[in-house]
């Protein structure tokens, strides 16, 4: 992966439910990290065939690891006023250089 391909600025979101002084429950927005990353929008291709588990999945991103920063499902992923949630992470090549994310795009509610 070269770093030219790495173009895209995402945030890295994690929502945390809190209770507010009335103690209603209040979900907060909180940035874990800001990065560089490679994304790759879902089309029909052969690596795409292969990642046929995850159906939902509609955008792959990769970026560089984040140290002491572990990517799980709970957490979004804002890029370019859209967002996602991630479906799974995994360690590329089992390197420990990159992390490559497979995510579905969310749709805001209206109303």
């Amino acid at each position: 992966m070269a770093l030219g391909k790495m173009k895209t600025p995402i945030d890295i979101i994690e929502t945390v439910h809190k209770k507010d002084a009335a103690g209603f429950a209040v979900a907060e927005d909180t940035i874990v990290a800001s990065v560089r990353a490679y994304r790759e929008d879902r089309y029909g291709n052969k690596s795409w065939a292969n990642r046929a588990a995850f159906s939902t999945a509609t955008v792959l991103f990769r970026f560089r690891i984040i140290p002491n920063l572990k990517i799980v499902s709970s957490y979004y992923i804002a890029c370019l006023g859209e967002r996602f949630k991630i479906l799974s992470a995994e360690d590329v090549r089992g390197r420990g250089m990159y992390v490559e994310v497979l995510a579905e795009h969310i749709e805001p509610t209206k109303g």
